[in-house]
Order: C-alpha cells, then sequence, then structure tokens
C-alpha cells in the first residue's frame, strides 16, 4: 500500500520499466469504456477475495493481506476471528500470542503491532466501529490509502478505486496512466470514468493483473482485453 505511514503497503514494485503508446483524453476514455465493457462481460461477479463478515474483519484481513495472499490470509482469520471477536479484544490482546497466529502472513511482527494499535484507535476513537471516511480511515495504524479504498468499497458501498500492485501495472500497461505513484493512478483513473463505476472496475482490474496479466509471464494468449491493450511488450495472441 501506499502512504509513508504504513510501510507494509509501500514496497516497491519489482516489475521492469514499461512503454506503453498513449492518447488523447477522449480517446483514452472511448478504449476505456470497450475495457470495461469487456472485464465486465468477463467477470460479472468481481468479488472481493478476502474472507469477512463485517468491516471490521475485512479492515484486519486488508492489513494482513499486505505482502502476502489472500488465500493465506483466509487461512489464518478463523482462528484468529474466534480469539479476538472485536476491536477491543484484539486491542488487548498479548503480542507474542497474536504474532503466532498471524505468523505464516508474513512481516508478522508489524502487523501485530498495528492490528494491536488499529484495535485501541478504533475502540478508543471510533466507539468500536470502523470509520466510513476516507480522512478518518487513513488516521488509523497500519492504513493507508489502498486499505481504506478496499474497505470503503466492499464494506460501505462507497465508490473507491483500489491501487494496489496489479490495478498498477495493468492500468500503466493498458494506457491508462504514465504513472508508478499509487495516488497519481489512482487519480488518473478517477477522471476517465463515472464514479458509479470506480470499485467494480478496480476490482477486476486488480483480479486481471492476479489472474492474466501477470507481472512476470502475462497471460497474453488468453488476455480478453488484448485488443485494446497498446503495450509494446505484449506477447503473441
Amino acid at each position: 500500500m501506499h502512504l509513508v505511514l504504513n510501510p507494509l503497503h509501500n514496497r516497491p514494485s519489482l516489475v521492469p520499466a514499461m512503454t506503453t503508446k498513449f492518447l488523447p483524453s477522449s480517446d483514452l476514455r472511448k478504449r476505456l469504456r470497450e475495457i470495461a465493457k469487456t472485464l465486465q462481460r468477463t467477470m460479472p461477479s468481481p468479488n472481493m477475495e478476502l474472507d469477512h463478515r463485517s468491516p471490521w474483519e475485512l479492515l484486519v484481513a486488508t492489513i494482513l493481506s499486505a505482502q502476502c495472499t489472500d488465500q493465506r490470509v483466509n487461512q489464518v482469520t478463523p482462528s484468529l476471528f474466534r480469539r479476538y471477536r472485536q476491536p477491543a479484544e484484539l486491542a488487548a490482546a498479548h503480542l507474542p500470542e497474536l504474532e503466532q497466529l498471524i505468523r505464516s502472513t508474513g512481516f508478522f511482527k508489524n502487523k501485530a503491532k498495528h492490528l494491536i494499535a488499529c484495535g485501541k484507535a478504533v475502540t478508543e476513537r471510533f466507539g468500536g466501529q470502523v470509520p466510513h471516511t476516507m480522512d478518518e480511515l487513513i488516521t488509523l495504524p497500519g492504513v493507508g490509502r489502498k486499505t481504506a479504498n478496499v474497505i470503503l468499497g466492499n464494506a460501505f458501498g462507497q465508490p473507491s478505486i483500489v491501487v494496489d500492485t496489479h490495478v498498477k501495472r495493468v492500468a500503466k500497461r493498458l494506457g491508462l496512466t504514465r504513472s508508478d505513484n499509487p495516488d497519481r493512478v489512482e487519480q488518473d483513473l478517477q477522471r476517465l470514468m463515472p464514479k458509479s463505476q470506480w470499485t467494480a472496475f478496480s476490482q477486476r482490474v486488480l483480479l486481471h493483473g492476479r489472474y492474466v496479466c501477470l507481472a512476470r509471464k502475462p497471460q497474453c494468449r488468453t488476455c480478453p482485453v488484448y485488443r485494446h491493450c497498446p503495450w509494446k511488450e505484449k506477447g503473441p495472441q
């Protein structure tokens, strides 16, 4: 993720520099509409892959997902949520015990500290309820814009564009942004598409990057948006 407050989410991408042909904004919007239609057809239900039953559980799972697969997080969270059901319980957690529970997600020492501090903040400053504005969410320990957008879009139904490493990579390859900065990528995508489509589109792009437009070996032969992709290094189809 991408605020200095959260080093777990600020690790630089290992993807090599990309060269992509850029079009004027009107042409970009037209191409983006075609990309969005295609992804909607191929992914009608772009489901969030982190298991959760509440905004609080999604917040915890998203913090754990830094530098870790969603599948691994989903293996860890059932026992974690049985042991610590509410923010106040996590706020009072014994650090070594919590570290052991989340060890397999990687960077477990920092994550455990963030989770305890986040539990305290939610309990003491927000009455045990996860806040539902960007300004409030990014004041929580371990939470940057990426995590906040995950919560806003998936827990509270607010239009949001999640920019993780997959979204950043795919957006640049598709010529939708020139930037490597997640905040700028978010702004570029916001300008190009209607607000009502932000959440679903960014989730589709995330899944497309996770399973098709891979960092090192993109699956160009099976890419549904291949003909709309101007990336000069794309493979044959």
